[in-house]
């Protein structure tokens, strides 16, 4: 080319390290805000670039028919967190893009795809030189077995598998066969989010203080061992029957399927999920849960239920989970409103694509162990301090837990994703959960 354009790659030192290693498949397990997703686009730019690679037994490829991916657990994250920093990293040497396929074009004719691995069949087929696995832990194992490690053979193709630990998962048997077997061609790295020097120090001790010891492992020191044991210790609940003064009251509401009443038998009272009412009193002390409010109702007794909750309390907000009890109940709560002459606007419940083990997590997880969390004595206390002793065992109840956890979203202003806390520019808001 006549017109030579550069590419200006601006990396910390421990990116640097991974970038400048020539092992073939990268292997990076590293905490929040250290960095993962700008390095992914830097090296998804230079190895789009390269028009031909010479594989390890000295063959030369010509790359200009193949594909670059980044691949996330889902096209939307993808989009959301690599498409525009792609696009601002790479705007000297991108020549086009496609905005609905979420594709640029370099300057030497060689492509660059945003994918999502919930969309196995949208990845196959293709001939591929270089690919990045975000968050591989939320990925299924074969996309990568079956699908892309075949992708790469033919031009001696290159990975970089990124993300934050998640349990002792496929991730992690990765991490651990290619770190302890010294597989040929691999090379794994472990990186704590203070290993960024552009993150302040005295946000991370912020976030040591106010998140629970295991999920500040997890997500901040990269530790694949934070989930072993037990998730909430009996030792963390704290009993007052004494209601504090300060705070206002929320109310969360997780209702489960509705019961035509007098017609349940005993076997299914024991099998079917209850509907939960929590109510929770939030201040500067933390969290106190005056009271939880469960059964199995039908539809009518629910509205009933939640309308005298909220007489009794006057909460600032009332939540409800959204899905089809929440529309089940609705009419019925409305005519209540109307009849009793008292109305407010429920508050409508989101998961925020989590499953339900991970929300409660994080929502009480933190705040119980740092004492943010007191327990009213009750009927519902005993029933509470199980579910959270079984947790997050699939044959154990868990919806007084799930109602509680539904209070995050009542009692705090704003939302992160840990997508969104990666990319940086984001400011803590809730100084209990770090969020």
């Amino acid at each position: 080319m006549e017109d030579e354009v550069q590419l200006q790659v601006k990396l910390h030192h421990a990116q640097a390290e991974i970038f400048n290693s020539p092992a073939r498949f990268k292997v990076v397990a590293a905490g929040r805000r250290f960095g993962k997703s700008w390095l992914a686009a830097y090296l998804l730019l230079v190895e789009a670039l390269a028009d031909t690679n010479v594989d390890l037994w000295g063959n030369q490829h010509d790359l200009r028919l193949k594909e670059v991916y980044y691949v996330a657990p889902t096209f939307e994250q993808g989009k959301k967190i690599m498409w525009p920093m792609l696009k601002e990293l790479g705007r000297e040497v991108i020549a086009e893009t496609h905005e609905n396929t979420a594709t640029c074009t370099l300057i030497n004719g060689r492509r660059i795809s945003i994918k999502g691995s919930d969309r196995p069949d949208s990845l196959r087929g293709v001939g591929l030189s270089f690919v990045v696995m975000d968050e591989y832990a939320f990925m299924k194992e074969e996309v990568w077995d079956k699908i892309l490690r075949p992708a790469l053979s033919d031009v001696g193709g290159k990975a970089l598998f990124i993300g934050t630990p998640e349990g002792e998962n496929h991730f992690f048997k990765l991490f651990i066969t290619a770190t302890e077997e010294g597989l040929p061609q691999w090379q794994t790295w472990s990186f704590k989010s203070i290993e960024n020097p552009t993150l302040d120090k005295n946000e991370i001790e912020a976030a040591r203080n106010q998140l629970s010891s295991q999920i500040f492992a997890q997500e901040y020191e990269a530790s694949f061992a934070a989930e072993s044991g037990a998730i909430f210790d009996a030792k963390w609940w704290l009993y007052d029957e004494t209601e504090p003064r300060g705070g206002v009251f929320h109310i969360a509401c997780d209702l489960a399927g509705f019961s035509n009443a007098g017609t349940l038998k005993k076997k299914e009272l024991k099998i079917r999920d209850e509907s939960a009412i929590a109510v929770v009193k939030a201040g500067t002390y933390g969290w106190y849960i005056k009271d939880i409010i469960h059964g199995q109702w039908d539809v009518r007794e629910t509205a009933l239920r939640i309308m005298k909750a909220y007489r009794d309390y006057r909460p600032v907000s009332l939540g409800i989970e959204k899905g089809m009890a929440n529309q089940a109940v609705l009419p019925y709560l409305f005519d209540e409103q109307k009849r009793l002459d008292v109305y407010f606007t429920p508050v409508e419940l989101s998961h925020g694509n989590q499953a339900k083990p991970e929300r409660i997590r994080w929502a009480l997880q933190g705040r119980a162990e740092k004492g943010r969390i007191t327990l009213n004595r009750g009927e519902w206390t005993r029933r509470f301090v199980k579910q959270a002793a079984d947790f997050p065992s699939p044959l154990a109840h868990d919806d007084l837990l799930d109602a509680v956890a539904y209070i995050d979203q009542l009692a705090s202003t704003v939302y992160y994703t840990a997508d969104q806390i990666n990319q940086g520019g984001v400011e803590v808001i809730d100084d209990i959960i770090g969020w």
